[in-house]
């Protein structure tokens, strides 16, 4: 029995199960008896750091341990030197020669087909309708001449010599015996000796497929479509994957889309600001609406359009249109008419700032506020 685990793995006693394992790991690689086959002294090391191991990689055991010392798991303890050596190096094992272990059982002839994904960009005004739309992809598909077998018209598949049809061969290595994917058939456990010569005995052919895709109405941004078995298809006649249908909304010209809810902005002459009226504006519907301007409008109002936005997908409901002013101020004016502004200006005189401009009247008041604040 080791003298202390920690000691024999050359870790600290608090150290993390990680840094035990990787310390167990380069000491067994180390000490492994098919290394050192003619000592003893190596042999009797390795038995040491995997009774070590054994105990420290288990919660309950090392608490125990901490406690108790090796005593712990004297008198059939269930700890070191009994079977847990066998079990610690398995660990390691696992990692080490993991992707050889298939877990018992053949593998199965050809995989499955590989998934494809196809980005769609669509309009805006689409996604609110809806509507059903082609596509072409190239997609390796079933051979035709082969019927997706690989062998040439006319001969099969045979059982492969290597495996014996297991699809999975053993290697003895010291004591431990690794299983791995067959090299001859890569686990199929058949071989083809006259391949097709359309799709060189892989089953498949590349070909351009063209599919209808049904868009719901609200869709967005983002939102992916399946389309099972529309994929790559799977070597030697196994299942086709899916295909997955990416959705891109194009920007649109006027409308910004939040969700269901759509935000446009609308220009406004500075007189309909002012005095009120009705601008037209258009919907995602492809009508238009009066938006009812009252008078002294501020820039950045905005009027809401309740149910002239989005559909909500796979619902009756509809999201709502928000229209913000944007007041335009005039320009090229003419002489008469730069004359009648000046009328109006000297017309509203020094009440301009109080009574007819109460954002600016605001504006004034709190920067006399801020220069005494300054000047006191």
């Amino acid at each position: 029995m080791a003298d202390d685990y920690y000691t024999t793995l050359g870790v600290d006693r608090k150290a993390g199960k990680d840094e035990i394992k990787k310390a167990y790991r380069k000491l067994a690689m180390k000490y492994h008896p098919d290394q050192n086959k003619d000592n003893k002294d190596a042999e009797q090391k390795f038995k040491e750091i995997n009774e070590a191991y054994d105990v420290l990689k288990d919660d309950q055991k090392r608490a125990a341990y901490d406690r108790y010392g090796a005593a712990a798991f004297e008198n059939g303890g269930g700890g070191a030197g009994g079977p847990g050596f066998g079990n610690a190096f398995s660990d390691i094992f696992e990692d080490m020669f993991g992707d050889f272990m298939g877990g018992g059982g053949r593998a199965q002839a050809g995989g499955r087909g590989s998934d494809l994904q196809y980005t769609m960009e669509i309009s805006l005004e689409d996604a609110y309708l809806g509507r059903e739309s082609t596509i072409k992809i190239p997609v390796n598909q079933s051979c035709e001449k082969c019927d997706g077998s690989g062998a040439a018209p006319g001969t099969g598949e045979e059982s492969c010599s290597t495996c014996g049809g297991a699809g999975r061969v053993r290697a003895q290595q010291g004591f431990f015996t690794i299983e791995r994917t067959c090299p001859t058939c890569g686990g199929a456990g058949k071989i083809i000796r006259d391949p097709c010569k359309a799709c060189h005995g892989t089953g498949r052919s590349k070909k351009e497929k063209t599919l209808k895709i049904k868009i719901p109405a609200g869709v967005d941004t983002g939102r992916r479509i399946r389309l099972a078995g529309e994929g790559e298809g799977g070597l030697r006649g196994a299942a086709s994957g899916d295909l997955y249908v990416l959705i891109a909304i194009k920007p649109h010209r006027f409308f910004k889309r939040n969700g269901a809810d759509l935000y446009g902005r609308v220009p406004v002459p500075m007189t309909v600001a002012a005095l009120g009226g009705d601008v037209d504006v258009p919907t995602i519907g492809g009508k238009k609406t009066k938006v009812k301007i009252p008078p002294g409008t501020q820039p950045g109002t905005q009027f809401r359009l309740k149910g002239q936005g989005m559909p909500v997908l796979r619902s009756d409901a509809k999201g709502d249109m928000y229209i913000e002013v944007a007041v335009e101020t005039p320009v090229n004016l003419s002489g008469k008419q730069k004359d009648l502004l000046k009328q109006l200006d000297q017309a509203m005189g020094g009440n301009a700032a109080t009574k007819h401009s109460p954002e600016s009247s605001g504006f004034m008041k709190k920067m006399r506020e801020l220069w005494d604040d300054l000047t006191d």
